[in-house]
């Protein structure tokens, strides 16, 4: 009997242990495997320009085929954007979880769970928020010369 109530206890944790552990290693290998790709194909664009063309520029052609990468202020946007995201996502649990132990919905388990995430997501995104507003000050002149640049180049 005692062997039947660990294995119901795995399995309830199973869930909990797949979220937590398995589905972010999948998020990495898929990510690692995309980059992988794109380098690839970066590659062989350029071994089949330089058979067509010897003489060519490799330096000009990976400018032109490389990915734009992102500019200081559209970085910061993105954890602008993330913070309040996250904020009202918490904010969203906590009310929820408040809602529940007010009116007596669910069981302990579900409204410590609630509160709890819902204040986790909410501490996040105001650390998005406020790397987002010390980045701005920070960077300031930063941005500046990168959009002048920008303007420039256009």
């Amino acid at each position: 009997m005692n062997s039947n109530v660990i294995w119901v206890e795995f399995i309830n944790m199973l869930p909990i242990i797949l979220c937590g552990c398995v589905l972010p290693i999948i998020f990495i290998w898929m990510e690692t495997r995309r980059k992988m790709n794109e380098t690839n194909a970066r590659t062989q664009i350029v071994t089949a320009a330089l058979e067509k063309n010897p003489d060519m520029d490799v330096e000009e052609l990976l400018k032109k085929i490389s990915p734009k990468k992102k500019l200081l202020k559209e970085k910061l946007l993105s954890k602008l954007l993330w913070g309040f995201i996250t904020s009202l996502t918490g904010i969203g649990l906590t009310g929820l979880g408040i809602y529940m132990k007010s009116s007596g919905l669910g069981i302990d388990v579900d409204v410590q769970t609630a509160l709890c995430f819902g204040l986790i997501l909410l501490a996040i995104g105001a650390a998005f928020i406020i790397n987002y507003g010390v980045g701005r000050k920070m960077l300031a002149k930063e941005i500046e010369v990168e959009e002048s640049k920008t303007t420039t180049q256009a």
